[in-house]
């Protein structure tokens, strides 16, 4: 390992686990080894919430923004 490369995960060491998460992945991709996973398969009950939310969405049934702001502060956003 080269010495800038030793002080910048030094630095990296001092950030956040977000943001050394984040640096990883960058550097993972740079280095042509980003270990992406391949695509999750969907359970028949994933499939089946899917239309019906797709058949929900061409009838024009969606939520209001009250409601999407309810679900954001339920989260914490």
């Amino acid at each position: 390992m080269t010495k800038l490369l030793d002080q910048a995960l030094e630095a990296v060491r001092e950030l956040s686990p977000d943001a050394q998460d984040d640096i990883a992945r960058v550097v993972l991709l740079l280095a042509g080894t980003d270990g992406e996973a391949p695509p999750v398969g969907l359970t028949p009950d994933e499939r089946d919430a899917i239309e019906v939310s797709k058949a929900a969405a061409a009838r024009g049934e969606f939520a209001t923004d009250e409601q999407v702001r309810v679900v954001w502060a339920k989260h914490g956003l």
